[in-house]
C-alpha cells in the first residue's frame, strides 16, 4: 500500500499548514495516522482517523490539530493551527489496524512509509 504526504513547509510560529495523504487503497475499513519525526527523536503518532471517523490526538497537539478524510478521494488531511517550533518534524501517513495497549492508542500499520513532508517552524 502507497502513501504519499504532501503539503509540508516552512511556517512562522503560530501559522497554520495544511498536510494531505493519498492512499493507494481504500480507507473508509482502516484507521489512518499522521506520525512526525523530529532529527535525533522516534516517530511518534500525532493524529488518527479511526474507520469510523472518530480521531485520537497526541496530548501535544489536542486543540491545534485536526486531521480529516475525504473517502471518495482516499485522502487524509491534517490541519496545523497555532504551529511552534517544536512541531518540526518530518510528517508522514500511514493506513493500518488501530486499538489500545496498555492505555495507549496505536494504529497496527501495513503501509509503505514513503518519503513524509517536512514542516519547519521558524520562532
Amino acid at each position: 500500500v502507497q502513501l504519499q504526504a504532501s503539503g509540508g513547509g516552512l511556517v512562522r510560529t503560530g501559522e497554520s499548514l495544511t498536510l494531505s495523504c493519498a492512499v493507494s487503497i481504500g480507507i473508509s475499513r482502516y484507521a489512518v495516522g499522521w506520525y512526525r519525526q523530529a532529527p535525533g527523536k522516534e516517530r511518534e503518532l500525532v493524529a488518527a482517523i479511526k474507520n469510523g471517523g472518530s480521531t485520537n490526538y497526541a496530548d501535544s497537539v489536542k486543540g491545534r490539530f485536526f486531521i480529516s478524510r475525504d473517502i471518495a478521494k482516499n485522502t487524509v488531511y491534517l490541519q496545523m493551527n497555532s504551529l511552534k517550533p517544536e512541531d518540526t518534524a518530518v510528517y508522514y501517513c500511514n493506513i493500518g489496524m488501530d486499538g489500545v495497549r496498555d492505555g495507549s492508542y496505536y494504529v497496527a500499520v501495513f503501509g509503505s512509509w514513503g518519503q513524509g513532508t517536512q514542516v519547519t517552524v521558524s520562532s
